[in-house]
């Protein structure tokens, strides 16, 4: 219950703070930040992998999203194969989360949620300069709460949330940016690509790792493009020493639409 509530409360701020225009939020932000001293415990470090929040649309021509289930399909599929190829997390054993029902689903979407309100928190009140709290200034101290130690039952010791947003210009968006710009109307923007990745201690809850990106390259609805993206999730990501790496193992994929197959 304490969970819940917490979940409710930030995702009001979340709201607050997404009517904020972008430009205003971000400019200036860090992409990276970390919690101070982390560094991933030597051995061989169980990371739990969740289902990448992923949606994929298309930009009308007044700037309107219309989401498209085959391309958000193909692009989580991609970005699954493309962690499985991931340089940045060597030495650890990834654990995919696979598709449960009943209570466990249930655990998994709240948390997943929470992180999400978490992390923009996190990105507006830490990461961006306009909006730091005073308390926040020097440190990086954002907690999921320490009843997340309940997912350590999926087998780990950590969790890796990612969550993509792309929003493609239409044909029609594009001819209005063109149009802006020949009848001095300014700069219409068109498309947008978001990406976070975030690292939680599920002893703890707390959030000790975080990158985001608000102009994400790579198109996710290719093998290329997700091995773009999901390089650039994972830049900065918290590593061990050589002497402490030993190879990645990868588990409990679970079955999705085959990756590399034509985007329309």
């Amino acid at each position: 219950m304490r969970m819940k509530r917490m979940l409710s409360c930030l995702a009001a701020g979340a709201l607050v703070l997404s009517a904020a225009p972008a430009r205003a939020q971000f400019g200036g932000a860090e992409k990276t930040a970390i919690k101070e001293g982390f560094v991933l415990p030597g051995g061989q470090t169980r990371i739990l992998v969740f289902r990448p929040d992923v949606a994929v649309g298309e930009q009308t021509t007044g700037g309107m999203n219309e989401p498209n289930a085959e391309w958000t399909q193909q692009a989580r599929a991609n970005m699954l194969a493309a962690l499985d190829r991931a340089r940045a997390v060597q030495g650890s054993t990834l654990v995919m989360v696979p598709e449960l029902e009943g209570e466990k689903a249930a655990l998994v979407a709240d948390y997943t949620a929470l992180f999400k309100a978490v992390a923009n928190a996190a990105f507006n009140h830490k990461m961006f300069p306009g909006n730091r709290l005073p308390t926040k200034k020097g440190v990086f101290d954002w907690t999921l709460g320490d009843e997340a130690s309940a997912l350590k039952s999926l087998g780990g010791d950590y969790g890796l949330f990612f969550y993509t947003y792309d929003s493609y210009g239409s044909t029609g968006r594009k001819v209005a940016q063109v149009l802006g710009l020949l009848l001095g109307a300014g700069l219409i923007p068109s498309g947008v690509h978001i990406g976070y990745a975030g690292l939680v201690d599920l002893a703890t809850g707390d959030l000790v790792w975080l990158n985001a990106d608000l102009a994400m390259g790579g198109d996710p609805r290719t093998v290329e493009g997700a091995d773009k993206r999901v390089a650039q999730l994972l830049e900065d990501f918290p590593g061990k020493s050589a002497s402490q790496t030993t190879g990645t193992v990868k588990v409990d994929v679970p079955p999705e639409k085959t990756a590399g197959e034509p985007v329309p």
